[in-house]
């Protein structure tokens, strides 16, 4: 009885593991805003982001050397790789300084926060948040009604939960690539391949 209940899953598993390029696609189309935005707001705040780069940790900043030079490559980094990711192109590659990026942003912006990335409802600033909540709400209630309407506010505590969760998608495109059919990998490297290759 279990045995062949195991079988039926194992043959139920194989069948749905022709469709297993749709997973790697699934993380790229989820990876491109991602990186998107992170890419835009480089580019677009060039001079910001070098000053913040450069910045003491007193004023706010990641005290780095070269900030120009350091800003320049973290854009350039998430450009070619917003790029790279959405057409599915040289993805393992791409994959490796993104990795990199990552673990650099963890190490030095989101890990004196802690895991979350969304505070929680004990966290000093959930608690102020919410006292200024309930202030709106008694002394101003059509002010609180609009503010609320859409949701209830959070506080962002800016943890390393998002960019762990990036980091763990960006390694799974780096052990198996970009998928079969929907990257240019698979295609480009296709006719090299007598067997069949997930790219």
């Amino acid at each position: 009885m279990i045995k062949s209940a195991l079988n039926w899953f194992d043959g139920l598993v194989e069948k749905c593991q022709r469709y297993d390029y749709l997973a790697l696609l699934a993380i790229r189309l989820y990876l491109i805003p991602v990186i998107f935005v992170g890419a835009r707001s480089k580019v677009l705040g060039f001079s910001g982001t070098v000053a913040w780069f450069g910045a003491s940790a007193a004023d706010g900043g990641l005290n780095l050397p070269f900030p120009e030079l350091l800003a320049f490559l973290a854009a350039a980094t998430e450009v070619v790789g917003c790029i790279c990711i959405a057409l599915g192109l040289f993805t393992r590659v791409m994959a490796i300084p993104m990795i990199f990026l990552m673990s650099v942003a963890s190490a030095m912006v989101h890990w004196k926060h802690g895991w979350d990335a969304i505070a929680t409802s004990s966290m000093e600033a959930s608690v102020r948040l919410n006292g200024f909540i309930e202030w709106l709400a008694t002394n101003f209630p059509g002010r609180y009604n609009y503010i609320t309407e859409l949701g209830d506010p959070v506080m962002l505590n800016n943890g390393m939960e998002f960019a762990a969760t990036y980091f763990v998608m960006l390694m799974v495109l780096f052990f198996y690539g970009g998928g079969r059919y929907v990257s240019l990998d698979y295609w480009l490297r296709k006719p090299f391949n007598s067997t069949p290759v997930k790219a």
